[in-house]
Protein backbone atom coordinates (compact mmCIF):
# COMPACT_ATOMS: atom_id res chain seq x y z
CA UNK A 1 0.00 0.00 0.00
CA UNK A 2 3.05 2.79 0.89
CA UNK A 3 4.76 1.61 -2.52
CA UNK A 4 1.38 2.51 -4.37
CA UNK A 5 0.91 6.21 -2.30
CA UNK A 6 4.54 7.04 -3.47
CA UNK A 7 3.84 5.79 -7.31
CA UNK A 8 0.91 8.24 -7.16
CA UNK A 9 2.62 10.70 -5.48
CA UNK A 10 5.63 10.46 -8.24
CA UNK A 11 3.30 10.21 -11.02
CA UNK A 12 1.47 13.68 -10.00
CA UNK A 13 4.35 15.64 -8.98
CA UNK A 14 6.15 14.44 -12.74
CA UNK A 15 2.74 15.85 -14.19
CA UNK A 16 3.29 18.88 -12.16
CA UNK A 17 6.57 19.21 -13.04
CA UNK A 18 5.43 18.99 -16.99
CA UNK A 19 2.86 21.27 -16.81
CA UNK A 20 5.16 23.65 -15.59
CA UNK A 21 7.26 23.15 -18.38
CA UNK A 22 5.48 23.93 -20.83
CA UNK A 23 4.01 27.03 -19.37
CA UNK A 24 7.42 28.41 -18.77
CA UNK A 25 9.36 27.39 -21.30
CA UNK A 26 6.82 26.00 -24.04
CA UNK A 27 8.55 22.47 -24.07
CA UNK A 28 6.05 19.46 -24.87
CA UNK A 29 8.21 16.37 -24.72
CA UNK A 30 7.72 12.85 -24.85
CA UNK A 31 5.24 12.80 -21.91
CA UNK A 32 2.12 14.53 -24.36
CA UNK A 33 2.68 11.75 -26.91
CA UNK A 34 2.87 9.14 -23.76
CA UNK A 35 -0.56 11.32 -22.39
CA UNK A 36 0.16 10.06 -19.52
CA UNK A 37 -3.98 9.56 -17.46
CA UNK A 38 -4.80 12.55 -20.10
CA UNK A 39 -2.48 14.85 -19.30
CA UNK A 40 -1.35 15.11 -22.58
CA UNK A 41 -4.68 16.43 -23.46
CA UNK A 42 -3.87 19.32 -21.21
CA UNK A 43 -0.39 20.67 -22.37
CA UNK A 44 -1.47 20.44 -25.95
CA UNK A 45 -3.88 22.83 -24.68
CA UNK A 46 -1.41 24.93 -23.21
CA UNK A 47 0.90 24.63 -26.02
CA UNK A 48 -1.89 25.75 -28.04
CA UNK A 49 -2.93 28.99 -25.80
CA UNK A 50 1.07 29.83 -26.27
CA UNK A 51 0.96 29.51 -29.58
CA UNK A 52 -2.09 30.26 -31.48
CA UNK A 53 -3.99 32.52 -28.92
CA UNK A 54 -4.43 35.86 -30.43
CA UNK A 55 -3.87 37.82 -27.18
CA UNK A 56 -1.20 37.63 -24.61
CA UNK A 57 -1.52 35.36 -21.93
CA UNK A 58 0.20 35.58 -18.88
CA UNK A 59 1.24 32.20 -16.80
CA UNK A 60 -0.26 33.12 -13.87
CA UNK A 61 -3.65 33.47 -15.97
CA UNK A 62 -3.33 30.23 -16.76
CA UNK A 63 -2.23 28.69 -13.66
CA UNK A 64 -5.18 30.64 -12.05
CA UNK A 65 -7.87 29.01 -14.56
CA UNK A 66 -6.26 25.42 -14.06
CA UNK A 67 -6.31 25.63 -10.17
CA UNK A 68 -10.08 27.17 -10.56
CA UNK A 69 -10.93 24.66 -13.13
CA UNK A 70 -9.28 21.70 -11.06
CA UNK A 71 -11.64 22.42 -8.14
CA UNK A 72 -14.54 23.01 -9.72
CA UNK A 73 -14.39 19.64 -11.56
CA UNK A 74 -15.58 18.27 -8.59
CA UNK A 75 -18.95 19.40 -8.93
CA UNK A 76 -19.13 20.53 -5.19
CA UNK A 77 -20.57 23.67 -4.61
CA UNK A 78 -18.91 24.30 -1.33
CA UNK A 79 -15.39 24.05 -2.89
CA UNK A 80 -13.97 26.86 -4.45
CA UNK A 81 -10.34 28.27 -5.70
CA UNK A 82 -10.33 31.97 -3.56
CA UNK A 83 -8.44 34.39 -5.86
CA UNK A 84 -6.96 37.10 -3.54
CA UNK A 85 -9.98 39.19 -3.16
CA UNK A 86 -12.11 36.63 -2.76
CA UNK A 87 -9.94 35.04 -0.24
CA UNK A 88 -9.57 38.63 1.34
CA UNK A 89 -13.42 38.78 1.24
CA UNK A 90 -13.78 34.81 2.88
CA UNK A 91 -12.27 36.01 6.08
CA UNK A 92 -14.03 39.24 6.51
CA UNK A 93 -16.92 37.32 6.92
CA UNK A 94 -15.67 34.90 9.51
CA UNK A 95 -14.74 38.05 11.46
CA UNK A 96 -17.91 40.11 10.83
CA UNK A 97 -16.75 43.16 8.81
CA UNK A 98 -16.29 43.95 5.39
CA UNK A 99 -17.13 46.81 2.78
CA UNK A 100 -20.10 46.25 1.09
CA UNK A 101 -24.07 46.84 0.72
CA UNK A 102 -25.53 44.85 3.08
CA UNK A 103 -27.16 41.84 0.98
CA UNK A 104 -27.75 38.02 2.10
CA UNK A 105 -28.38 36.27 -0.36
CA UNK A 106 -30.34 32.57 -0.10
CA UNK A 107 -29.38 29.75 -0.24
CA UNK A 108 -32.79 27.79 -1.66
CA UNK A 109 -31.68 28.28 -5.18
CA UNK A 110 -28.80 28.65 -6.22
CA UNK A 111 -29.49 29.14 -9.80
CA UNK A 112 -30.59 32.35 -8.95
CA UNK A 113 -29.11 35.54 -6.55
CA UNK A 114 -32.63 35.59 -4.71
CA UNK A 115 -32.11 38.26 -1.67
CA UNK A 116 -33.07 37.05 1.64
CA UNK A 117 -32.79 39.77 3.59
CA UNK A 118 -31.01 43.10 4.02
CA UNK A 119 -28.97 43.91 7.07
CA UNK A 120 -30.48 46.68 9.03
CA UNK A 121 -29.15 50.07 8.85
CA UNK A 122 -26.85 49.09 5.81
CA UNK A 123 -26.96 50.31 2.07
CA UNK A 124 -29.58 48.03 0.55
CA UNK A 125 -31.90 48.28 3.56
CA UNK A 126 -31.73 52.48 3.24
CA UNK A 127 -32.56 51.39 -0.46
CA UNK A 128 -35.68 49.67 0.19
CA UNK A 129 -34.21 46.17 -1.33
CA UNK A 130 -36.87 43.48 -0.44
CA UNK A 131 -36.57 39.64 0.22
CA UNK A 132 -37.34 37.95 -2.56
CA UNK A 133 -35.64 40.61 -5.50
CA UNK A 134 -33.59 38.37 -7.86
CA UNK A 135 -30.24 40.25 -8.55
CA UNK A 136 -29.93 40.33 -12.63
CA UNK A 137 -27.33 42.55 -13.00
CA UNK A 138 -23.91 43.74 -11.00
CA UNK A 139 -22.57 46.94 -12.28
CA UNK A 140 -21.81 45.58 -15.88
CA UNK A 141 -21.50 41.82 -15.23
CA UNK A 142 -24.63 39.83 -15.49
CA UNK A 143 -25.19 38.37 -12.35
CA UNK A 144 -27.59 35.39 -14.19
CA UNK A 145 -24.99 33.41 -14.70
CA UNK A 146 -22.76 33.55 -11.69
CA UNK A 147 -22.35 31.82 -8.51
CA UNK A 148 -22.92 33.45 -5.21
CA UNK A 149 -19.43 33.64 -4.07
CA UNK A 150 -18.83 35.78 -7.58
CA UNK A 151 -21.79 38.13 -6.85
CA UNK A 152 -20.67 38.89 -3.57
CA UNK A 153 -17.07 39.55 -4.26
CA UNK A 154 -18.56 41.87 -6.88
CA UNK A 155 -20.74 43.28 -4.79
CA UNK A 156 -17.93 43.89 -1.83
CA UNK A 157 -15.28 46.69 -1.77
CA UNK A 158 -13.86 49.66 -0.41
CA UNK A 159 -16.25 51.51 1.68
CA UNK A 160 -17.27 54.99 -0.21
CA UNK A 161 -16.91 53.12 -3.54
CA UNK A 162 -20.52 52.56 -5.82
CA UNK A 163 -21.93 49.47 -7.36
CA UNK A 164 -24.83 49.84 -9.15
CA UNK A 165 -27.36 46.55 -9.04
CA UNK A 166 -30.45 45.76 -11.10
CA UNK A 167 -32.96 43.45 -9.55
CA UNK A 168 -36.17 41.65 -10.71
CA UNK A 169 -39.03 42.44 -7.99
CA UNK A 170 -41.63 39.60 -8.10
CA UNK A 171 -44.46 41.77 -6.48
CA UNK A 172 -43.82 44.66 -8.65
CA UNK A 173 -43.34 42.20 -11.49
CA UNK A 174 -40.93 44.39 -12.94
CA UNK A 175 -36.86 45.22 -13.08
CA UNK A 176 -35.43 47.87 -10.46
CA UNK A 177 -32.69 49.66 -10.56
CA UNK A 178 -30.42 50.74 -7.35
CA UNK A 179 -27.01 52.95 -7.39
CA UNK A 180 -25.42 51.91 -3.55
CA UNK A 181 -22.22 53.53 -2.21
CA UNK A 182 -20.62 50.69 -0.40
CA UNK A 183 -20.05 51.41 3.65
CA UNK A 184 -18.14 49.32 6.60
CA UNK A 185 -20.63 46.70 7.45
CA UNK A 186 -20.26 45.14 10.70
CA UNK A 187 -22.60 42.20 11.23
CA UNK A 188 -23.88 41.69 14.80
CA UNK A 189 -24.44 38.14 15.07
CA UNK A 190 -26.78 37.68 18.08
CA UNK A 191 -29.78 39.89 19.26
CA UNK A 192 -31.31 39.25 22.49
CA UNK A 193 -34.77 40.49 24.05
CA UNK A 194 -37.59 40.03 25.82
CA UNK A 195 -40.02 38.81 23.63
CA UNK A 196 -43.19 41.27 22.79
CA UNK A 197 -46.02 41.13 25.33
CA UNK A 198 -44.19 37.98 27.02
CA UNK A 199 -42.27 39.69 29.31
CA UNK A 200 -40.70 36.40 30.84
CA UNK A 201 -39.73 34.96 27.72
CA UNK A 202 -36.27 35.43 26.35
CA UNK A 203 -35.76 35.32 22.74
CA UNK A 204 -32.58 35.53 21.25
CA UNK A 205 -31.84 35.59 17.48
CA UNK A 206 -28.79 34.08 16.16
CA UNK A 207 -28.02 35.73 12.26
CA UNK A 208 -24.60 33.53 11.51
CA UNK A 209 -22.12 32.06 13.02
CA UNK A 210 -18.89 34.16 12.68
CA UNK A 211 -15.52 34.16 14.95
CA UNK A 212 -17.02 36.27 18.14
CA UNK A 213 -20.70 35.01 17.89
CA UNK A 214 -19.85 32.53 20.88
CA UNK A 215 -18.55 35.66 22.68
CA UNK A 216 -21.38 37.25 21.43
CA UNK A 217 -24.07 34.72 22.94
CA UNK A 218 -22.65 35.10 26.25
CA UNK A 219 -22.53 38.94 26.60
CA UNK A 220 -26.03 39.51 25.53
CA UNK A 221 -27.32 36.46 27.91
CA UNK A 222 -25.37 37.81 30.67
CA UNK A 223 -26.81 41.46 29.82
CA UNK A 224 -30.17 40.34 29.54
CA UNK A 225 -30.20 38.55 33.24
CA UNK A 226 -31.78 35.14 32.16
CA UNK A 227 -33.10 34.55 36.17
CA UNK A 228 -35.78 36.73 34.97
CA UNK A 229 -37.01 34.11 32.00
CA UNK A 230 -38.55 30.94 32.40
CA UNK A 231 -37.68 30.20 29.38
CA UNK A 232 -35.93 30.69 26.04
CA UNK A 233 -36.55 30.89 22.33
CA UNK A 234 -33.63 30.56 20.33
CA UNK A 235 -34.24 31.57 16.09
CA UNK A 236 -32.51 30.43 13.72
CA UNK A 237 -34.02 30.91 10.81
CA UNK A 238 -32.02 31.73 7.45
CA UNK A 239 -29.13 31.27 9.41
CA UNK A 240 -26.48 29.59 6.98
CA UNK A 241 -24.55 28.72 9.25
CA UNK A 242 -20.58 29.51 9.38
CA UNK A 243 -17.89 28.46 11.57
CA UNK A 244 -17.57 25.97 13.57
CA UNK A 245 -15.85 26.43 16.78
CA UNK A 246 -18.90 29.63 17.20
CA UNK A 247 -21.41 26.64 16.84
CA UNK A 248 -19.64 24.42 19.44
CA UNK A 249 -19.01 27.46 21.65
CA UNK A 250 -22.96 28.54 21.30
CA UNK A 251 -24.30 24.53 21.35
CA UNK A 252 -22.61 24.42 24.57
CA UNK A 253 -24.88 26.93 26.11
CA UNK A 254 -28.32 24.80 25.05
CA UNK A 255 -26.98 21.07 25.25
CA UNK A 256 -25.38 19.78 28.59
CA UNK A 257 -22.03 17.61 28.86
CA UNK A 258 -20.95 15.55 26.02
CA UNK A 259 -20.28 15.99 22.45
CA UNK A 260 -21.81 18.58 20.05
CA UNK A 261 -20.90 16.95 17.08
CA UNK A 262 -18.83 14.50 15.44
CA UNK A 263 -16.14 15.54 12.40
CA UNK A 264 -15.51 12.77 10.64
CA UNK A 265 -12.61 12.73 7.31
CA UNK A 266 -11.87 10.96 4.86
CA UNK A 267 -10.06 7.99 6.43
CA UNK A 268 -13.11 7.68 8.84
CA UNK A 269 -11.02 8.86 11.50
CA UNK A 270 -13.57 11.12 14.20
CA UNK A 271 -12.87 13.71 16.20
CA UNK A 272 -15.50 14.54 18.97
CA UNK A 273 -16.24 18.25 19.64
CA UNK A 274 -17.85 18.15 23.76
CA UNK A 275 -19.68 20.88 25.07
CA UNK A 276 -17.61 23.61 27.17
CA UNK A 277 -19.48 23.46 30.23
CA UNK A 278 -21.62 26.47 30.13
CA UNK A 279 -25.12 25.04 29.90
CA UNK A 280 -27.83 26.98 30.87
CA UNK A 281 -30.85 24.49 31.79
CA UNK A 282 -33.58 27.01 30.89
CA UNK A 283 -37.08 25.56 29.26
CA UNK A 284 -36.23 26.04 25.54
CA UNK A 285 -37.53 25.80 21.92
CA UNK A 286 -35.70 26.64 18.77
CA UNK A 287 -36.92 27.92 14.81
CA UNK A 288 -35.83 26.22 12.25
CA UNK A 289 -36.50 26.70 8.39
CA UNK A 290 -35.40 26.15 5.08
CA UNK A 291 -32.64 28.55 4.86
CA UNK A 292 -31.37 27.03 8.58
CA UNK A 293 -27.74 25.24 7.35
CA UNK A 294 -24.50 23.87 8.48
CA UNK A 295 -23.27 25.42 12.14
CA UNK A 296 -27.24 26.67 12.69
CA UNK A 297 -27.99 22.51 11.70
CA UNK A 298 -25.00 21.51 14.57
CA UNK A 299 -26.59 23.24 16.83
CA UNK A 300 -30.33 22.55 16.15
CA UNK A 301 -28.82 18.97 16.08
CA UNK A 302 -27.62 18.51 18.95
CA UNK A 303 -30.95 20.02 20.63
CA UNK A 304 -32.85 17.91 19.44
CA UNK A 305 -30.49 14.79 20.10
CA UNK A 306 -30.16 15.47 23.63
CA UNK A 307 -34.24 16.63 23.82
CA UNK A 308 -32.85 19.91 25.83
CA UNK A 309 -35.29 21.90 23.72
CA UNK A 310 -37.74 21.46 20.95
CA UNK A 311 -37.60 22.18 16.95
CA UNK A 312 -40.56 24.10 15.69
CA UNK A 313 -40.55 24.83 11.91
CA UNK A 314 -39.90 23.40 8.61
CA UNK A 315 -37.43 20.51 7.77
CA UNK A 316 -33.49 22.47 7.48
CA UNK A 317 -31.55 23.12 4.45
CA UNK A 318 -28.87 19.72 5.22
CA UNK A 319 -25.66 20.99 4.74
CA UNK A 320 -23.38 17.89 6.82
CA UNK A 321 -20.42 18.92 5.23
CA UNK A 322 -17.18 20.68 6.84
CA UNK A 323 -15.12 23.23 4.83
CA UNK A 324 -11.11 23.72 5.27
CA UNK A 325 -9.95 26.36 4.20
CA UNK A 326 -5.66 25.89 2.67
CA UNK A 327 -4.08 28.49 1.96
CA UNK A 328 -2.09 28.91 -1.32
CA UNK A 329 1.17 31.37 -2.48
CA UNK A 330 0.00 35.40 -3.02
CA UNK A 331 -2.52 35.67 -0.97
CA UNK A 332 -5.04 32.75 -2.68
CA UNK A 333 -6.44 29.77 -0.75
CA UNK A 334 -8.48 26.61 -1.64
CA UNK A 335 -11.11 25.71 0.29
CA UNK A 336 -12.49 22.29 0.28
CA UNK A 337 -15.06 19.65 1.33
CA UNK A 338 -12.71 17.94 4.14
CA UNK A 339 -15.15 16.03 6.32
CA UNK A 340 -18.68 15.51 7.27
CA UNK A 341 -20.51 15.71 10.79
CA UNK A 342 -22.62 13.65 12.46
CA UNK A 343 -24.75 14.64 15.28
CA UNK A 344 -24.67 13.60 18.66
CA UNK A 345 -26.89 10.68 17.66
CA UNK A 346 -24.35 9.66 15.04
CA UNK A 347 -27.22 11.11 12.38
CA UNK A 348 -25.80 12.81 8.88
CA UNK A 349 -27.96 14.99 7.99
CA UNK A 350 -26.23 15.88 4.70
CA UNK A 351 -28.80 16.77 2.13
CA UNK A 352 -31.49 15.49 4.65
CA UNK A 353 -31.61 17.97 6.81
CA UNK A 354 -33.38 17.72 10.23
CA UNK A 355 -37.01 17.55 10.80
CA UNK A 356 -38.29 19.34 13.49
CA UNK A 357 -40.20 18.47 16.34
CA UNK A 358 -43.34 20.16 15.29
CA UNK A 359 -43.88 21.27 11.64
CA UNK A 360 -44.97 24.48 10.84
CA UNK A 361 -44.84 26.14 7.47
CA UNK A 362 -44.86 29.91 6.67
CA UNK A 363 -47.60 30.61 3.57
CA UNK A 364 -46.03 33.04 0.64
CA UNK A 365 -48.23 36.61 1.84
CA UNK A 366 -47.26 35.23 5.72
CA UNK A 367 -44.62 37.98 6.68
CA UNK A 368 -41.68 36.38 8.75
CA UNK A 369 -41.38 38.35 12.07
CA UNK A 370 -37.58 38.20 13.10
CA UNK A 371 -36.60 39.76 16.38
CA UNK A 372 -40.05 41.05 16.33
CA UNK A 373 -40.79 44.55 17.59
CA UNK A 374 -44.80 44.13 18.21
CA UNK A 375 -47.18 40.89 19.09
CA UNK A 376 -47.68 40.23 15.51
CA UNK A 377 -45.96 36.85 15.27
CA UNK A 378 -45.73 35.09 12.35
CA UNK A 379 -46.78 30.92 12.92
CA UNK A 380 -43.74 29.47 13.61
CA UNK A 381 -42.97 32.37 16.40
CA UNK A 382 -46.60 31.58 17.81
CA UNK A 383 -46.21 28.08 17.28
CA UNK A 384 -42.84 28.65 19.54
CA UNK A 385 -44.97 30.46 22.25
CA UNK A 386 -46.94 28.01 22.60
CA UNK A 387 -44.69 25.07 23.12
CA UNK A 388 -42.79 26.65 25.62
CA UNK A 389 -45.42 27.60 27.65
CA UNK A 390 -46.54 24.01 28.00
CA UNK A 391 -43.26 23.28 29.48
CA UNK A 392 -42.88 25.83 32.25
CA UNK A 393 -46.42 25.59 33.19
Amino acid sequence: MQERNWRDIFRHVIIVLVIFSVLVTGVVGAFALANIDHVGRLIRVLQLVHSEYIDKVTTQQLVDGATKGIVDSLGDPYSNYLDVKENQQLFEQIEGKFGGVGIVLSLKDPKKLTVLRPIKNTPAFRAGIQPGDIVLKIDNEDATTIDQEKAVSLMRGKPGTKVTLVLYRESQKKNVTVTLTREDIVVPTVNGQALPGNPDLAYVEISQFSTDTGKELGEVLKSMDMKKYKGLILDLRFNHGGELGAAVQVASYFVPSGPVVYIVDKQGNVETKPATGTYLGVPLVVIVNEESASAAEIVSGAIKDKTTGTLVGMKTFGKGVVQTIFPLDGGTSVKLTTAKYLTPNKLDINKRGIEPDVQVEIKKDQEITISPTDTNFDPQLSKAVQVLRGKIK
